[in-house]
């Protein structure tokens, strides 16, 4: 849907819109707003609302803190879950500098910048499918989260073991109002745990949303009485939740991931797309894994991929090509998880794929076997290496990163490391539950 300014100010009149948010995301992938009233929508679609940079961690110091929000006409919608009276609307907003230019810690525009570099070497568009999973918990009697889920399913059950399909519909509805199309809504392996499939897109409006999706889940669970959470790994012993990637290049309108005469109907380029994933895949963790908690997932056993080879079929793999040849040809990256920040997320998938079609990079021979199936040897002898196995880990891979770095730009690379090193040393010096069981007694 295209609106003009003019669009935008008619509808919030006619529909008796009260309050627009203005949303944007920092660099750590948590969602921010500036909220306005009607009153105001005119300043907002001409780029005239400011706010407080330095408020938001990452951004900027004090001394230089105004910046200004430019709503992308093309997001605005109407929150479905509000009230038909006192209506809320949104619209999703870069941010920029008070002298116009683009503010280099906006992950969006880190975003635009990856996709302006495809566009560069001849790539009109780069589609991402994401399919994020989520847990349902119960709330106790102060609304705070409990790890009980009240639901005994399993993969692809239906209720009534399904205690959450209500919510679940619910999200899908909402989401469809907000002009999401959703291929699938079904149960996950664990219980209380849950995935809605949302049809692909161009990437930035793929990371647009994600964004969009962890807030209805997020919302309409609370009013369910329930808590949704994006955590990577809630519960020891059961799977965690993923955020599988599936992603294609297009080239005139043509999926250049396809050749009908290439093995396995493969281009040289899909080739050379993995090959680059999987050359940077280890620089990139802490992105698309940034938790302390995203590694307690990364581990062999419950279908979470933690080595690096790549498949046309096999499931314990980290990149796999699922089925579909033609236009619907695409990378399956299956390693990320829901809580990684999509627009810095897509961006170092982007550019580790280009730099391996730049650079004619070719990809390690495909690995049918079950990799969790195989020892330390086997993997040896297959060459095939592992992920990070820790925060720490993954940000001494992406320190050593140039490309990533790059990707990122020094702005958001800089915040991003010394944030997520300060989350580090926060863990590691904490005394956990775990220690006092095992040891109080004993020692």
């Amino acid at each position: 849907m295209v609106y003009t300014k003019e669009d935008i100010m008619r509808l919030v009149k006619e529909q008796e819109i009260e309050f627009i948010r203005l949303q944007f995301t920092d660099i750590f992938g948590q969602l921010k707003n500036v909220a306005i009233t009607s009153s105001q929508i005119e300043k907002a679609v001409n780029n005239q609302i400011m706010f407080d940079g330095s408020s938001i961690e990452g951004f900027v110091r004090i001394d230089e803190s105004d910046q200004y929000l430019y709503p992308d006409l093309k997001s605005f919608r109407v929150f479905p879950w509000r009230p038909a009276h006192g209506k809320v609307a949104r619209l999703i907003c870069d941010v920029h500098n008070p002298d116009g230019s683009s503010f280099q810690g906006d992950p969006r525009y880190v975003l635009k910048r990856a996709i302006e570099k495809a566009r560069a070497m001849g790539y009109d568009t780069f589609n991402v499918g994401p399919e994020a999973e989520f847990f349902l918990f119960q709330t106790d009697e102060e609304g705070k989260p409990t790890t009980k889920t009240n639901d005994e399913a399993g993969y692809f059950d239906l209720g009534p073991l399904d205690h959450g399909e209500g919510t679940r519909r619910e999200i899908c509805m909402a989401l469809e109002q907000m002009h999401f199309e959703i291929e699938a809504s079904h149960h996950e392996v664990a219980a209380g745990q849950h995935e809605i499939d949302f049809k692909y897109e161009e990437a930035l409006h793929a990371a647009d949303n994600i964004m969009t999706f962890k807030l209805a889940v997020k919302t309409l669970a609370q009013r369910n009485g329930l808590h949704a959470t994006f955590m990577p790994k809630p519960i020891f012993g059961v799977a965690g939740s993923g955020m599988h990637t599936n992603m294609s290049l297009f080239k005139n309108g043509k999926n250049v991931f396809y050749d009908p005469d290439g093995e396995k109907g493969l281009s040289k380029e899909a080739y050379s797309f993995i090959a680059g994933l999987l050359y940077h895949v280890k620089g990139m963790a802490a992105v698309t894994n940034p938790l302390v908690n995203s590694y307690k997932r990364l581990v062999p056993g419950y279908e979470a991929p933690c080595y690096l080879a790549w498949s046309a079929s096999n499931r314990s793999a980290l990149i796999r090509i699922p089925a579909s040849r033609g236009q619907s040809t695409r990378v399956e990256l299956r390693s990320p998880d829901p809580a990684c920040n999509p627009y810095l997320a897509f961006a170092v998938c982007l550019a580790a794929g280009l730099d391996g079609i730049e650079k004619g990079m070719t990809p390690p021979a495909e690995v049918t076997e079950n990799i969790f199936a195989m020892d330390r040897a086997a993997r040896k002898e297959h060459g095939i290496e592992n992920l990070p196995g820790s925060l720490e880990e993954a940000i001494q891979a992406l320190e050593g990163d140039r490309l990533i770095l790059d990707t990122l730009g020094a702005h958001v690379a800089d915040h991003y490391i010394a944030g997520k090193k300060a989350e580090w040393d926060e863990y590691r010096t904490r005394v956990s539950s775990w220690e006092r069981d095992k040891y109080m007694i004993n020692y």
